[in-house]
């Protein structure tokens, strides 16, 4: 076995631990509501997240074209695959600060901004206009839209089931929320499990592999694989802050925070392959369905302290991965 291909398993090896860090860091976005509604017990969720995780990697393909061919320009040289290990691995490095703090950073975006760090470090072009468009737009897009939708769905909640028996209605809707944190998880699965699948096949791309942007389908199918192992795994840490922290959590709010929220992932995955961050899009969600109650239900503060994170993400994890590539040039 020749160094480089040794080299390229082991940069595979880390975006598999990065897709790994991924799955326990979001398992929240998917069932946080659910398990603190009661409407699904926290091991049954993470088995059925895990599984629409896996099945939901197969319908992303558009956003692992972004990731694979749409955020640098594919490096060239001895560096390369250093370039695309540091700009993983500076996203591990940020989830990990952010799980271990409880705080639902943006995985997707640790992942870009590792990507952009490094690119950076290296002198490799990013594609601004890429990023412009397809991260930076919907970063903003998708919580307004999530804080918008979210408030109109309960709302909606709130006026259909006006006259009916609160108990009953309680009672159905954590039925409901079955089929709601499942379609979360199918988006999770969807969105993050295919920017993996984007960095792979930058991998093999930089080293002659593979040409262009398709994904074959062992790529897809080694990261809806580890995505969902990390999902078994859980992020209980960050549930804790999603489910109980930002507001106090009915079946109905769920339901409609769920739905919120998986419908905006689908709309930019499968439409527009925009990678949006699922963290972002369900904890805005929630904020939007808190607010139908009193504007004051809603945890502000929290809330805030989430807001900084996602600010902080680009430039951390991007920082991180410059400092890693630094060093790591002291090896090449």
């Amino acid at each position: 076995m020749d160094a480089q291909l040794i080299a390229v398993i082991v940069v595979i090896a880390i975006a598999l631990a990065f897709d790994y860090t991924n799955g326990f860091h979001d398992a929240a976005n998917a069932i946080a509501t659910s398990v603190s509604t009661r409407a699904l017990t926290p091991r049954v969720a993470l088995v059925m997240a895990a599984v629409m995780n896996l099945v939901g990697a197969f319908f992303g393909v558009k956003v692992a074209k972004t990731i694979g061919s749409g955020i640098i320009e594919v490096p060239t040289g001895p560096g390369a695959l250093w370039l695309v290990a540091c700009a993983v691995l500076g996203a591990i490095g940020w989830n990990l600060i952010t799980w271990w703090f409880g705080l639902p950073s943006s995985s997707s975006h640790a992942l870009i901004g590792g990507l952009g760090g490094a690119a950076l470090a290296a002198g490799v072009a990013v594609q601004w206009d890429t990023v412009l468009s397809k991260v930076v737009i919907p970063m903003i897009l998708s919580p307004l839209a999530g804080i918008i939708l979210g408030y109109l769905v309960m709302t909606a909640i709130l006026w259909a089931f006006r006259r009916a028996h609160p108990g009953r209605v309680s009672r159905g809707f954590r039925w409901a929320q079955t089929a709601s944190a499942a379609a979360m998880a199918f988006g999770h699965g969807l969105q993050d499990a295919a920017k993996t699948a984007g960095v792979i096949v930058l991998t093999l791309n930089i080293t002659g592999h593979h040409e262009g942007d398709s994904i074959p389908i062992w790529v897809l199918m080694l990261s809806a694989t580890f995505i969902a192992m990390g999902t078994y795994a859980g992020g209980w840490r960050i549930m804790r802050t999603l489910g109980r922290r930002i507001i106090h959590m009915t079946p109905p709010q769920g339901f409609a925070a769920e739905m919120t929220a998986a419908s905006i992932l689908y709309v930019a995955g499968m439409g527009f392959g925009a990678p949006i961050s699922t963290t972002h899009t369900i904890t805005s969600a929630i904020m939007g369905v808190g607010a139908t109650k009193r504007f004051s239900a809603v945890r502000w503060g929290v809330a805030g302290n989430i807001v900084g994170a996602w600010v902080l993400t680009f430039p951390g994890a991007g920082l991180v991965a410059v400092t890693l590539y630094y060093i790591s040039t002291l090896f090449h």
